[in-house]
């Protein structure tokens, strides 16, 4: 009951996180790049998937739900004609998250995927710590922090914790923990000049 109850407030930080995203999108603030959102909705549902397979029960669900709102938010990408712009690294990083489904398959253990698709993760977040070191002002950190405390609350929502089960979400949380430091002390470094 506890870990439900954990993992229902994970999902209502989930989409806490996500609605002024959604917003921004449908009045025309922001226009998300399609396949950026296409690769990291494939990516976190399989993950999803992983994590059920290997027993991570309603911990688990949050991921799930952030798969498909961030598939979601690809098809809203796709009808506003935002960032339909395809490159070579782009199919290289779709690529390799669908190399994990056969990986998966054949390996018979989820890890490898959950490995893999956690890698592609990480790496896809490099262009924006690059981007916020140069332009610190221009990412929210409220929505960062957000996802820091879904994922801290996932890992507790796990109803079993194996490296398939915890790994994205520990290091997505890490990851985020870690841009917002990097945030704050850009910006605290331009205030004092």
């Amino acid at each position: 009951m506890v870990k439900e109850l954990i993992s229902g407030l994970a999902v209502a930080v989930t989409f806490i996180a996500f609605f002024p995203y959604i917003h921004s999108i449908l009045t025309g603030r922001t226009k998300p790049h399609v396949f950026s959102w296409v690769i990291w909705g494939s990516t976190t549902f399989i993950v999803f998937l992983a994590q059920l397979e290997d027993g991570g029960g309603a911990g688990a669900w949050p991921i799930g739900i952030s798969g498909l709102i961030t598939l979601y938010i690809a098809l809203l990408a796709y009808r506003k004609k935002a960032g339909i712009t395809i490159t070579n690294l782009d199919w290289a990083f779709f690529t390799a998250a669908m190399a994990s489904i056969p990986i998966w398959y054949f390996t018979s253990d989820p890890t490898w995927a959950v490995i893999l698709l956690t890698t592609i993760d990480v790496i896809g977040f490099g262009p924006t710590i690059r981007k916020a070191f140069a332009h610190p002002y221009d990412e929210d950190l409220k929505f960062f922090a957000l996802f820091a405390l879904r994922n801290l609350l996932v890992v507790m929502a796990l109803e079993r914790y194996t490296i398939a089960t915890m790994l994205f979400p520990a290091v997505i949380a890490t990851v985020c923990l870690f841009f917002i430091v990097l945030i704050v002390y850009k910006r605290r470094t331009i205030r004092l000049g």
